[in-house]
């Protein structure tokens, strides 16, 4: 059973943490959830607050004595969708000001599986520097970014798409849809 961390930062794309939060519950995945103040309120906003019902053990983003903010804690990736440009640009500069930039912040230290999906757009050139300074210390850039070539029909289709390709990363395995070819 695999033990992911789940940030939700405040842009918008609730709906995005949702599904992938009811798919790895379906794989039998162990959630956690690590939400910024702002995140929260997105979620509720975007009409997701069901995700903050499902039953996961949520983390206080004050509480700097939680599992994530060691790296002997065993987590097998942290996911955060969506992230906020704000989020992704204090974690590029190792400015740890919350427990969801301390968890990000050890899983680069620890070399574990950070997958940062922006859903913000378009980006300035300090964005996509910060993007870069991820990647290159290892974090997984997932944009948020649809694609169309199988034929979406409704919103579902397309967050199936952006979400499957998370899990593509986390290497778990789905039917979100058909790869190609």
């Amino acid at each position: 059973m695999k033990r992911i961390l789940l940030g939700i930062t405040g842009a918008s794309g609730a709906i995005y943490a949702k599904r992938l939060a009811e798919e790895l519950q379906s794989k039998n995945c162990e959630v956690e959830l690590l939400l910024s103040e702002a995140g929260e309120q997105v979620v509720k906003y975007e009409k997701q607050g069901e995700l903050l019902k499902m039953g996961f053990v949520q983390h206080n983003n004050e509480n700097y004595f939680a599992p994530p903010a060691s790296g002997t804690s065993k987590y097998d990736a942290m996911v955060i969708l969506p992230c906020s440009m704000g989020t992704m640009g204090r974690i590029a500069t190792g400015a740890t000001d919350n427990l969801l930039t301390r968890a990000a912040d050890v899983f680069l230290k620890e070399k574990r599986s950070l997958l940062i999906v922006p859903r913000e757009s378009p980006h300035n050139r300090m964005q996509l520097e910060n993007q870069l300074k991820l990647h290159d210390a290892g974090a997984i850039i997932v944009p948020a970014s649809p694609f169309f070539y199988y034929h979406p029909e409704t919103i579902d289709d397309l967050v199936n798409t952006v979400v499957g390709k998370v899990l593509d990363q986390l290497k778990i395995d789905h039917t979100l849809f058909k790869p190609w070819g």
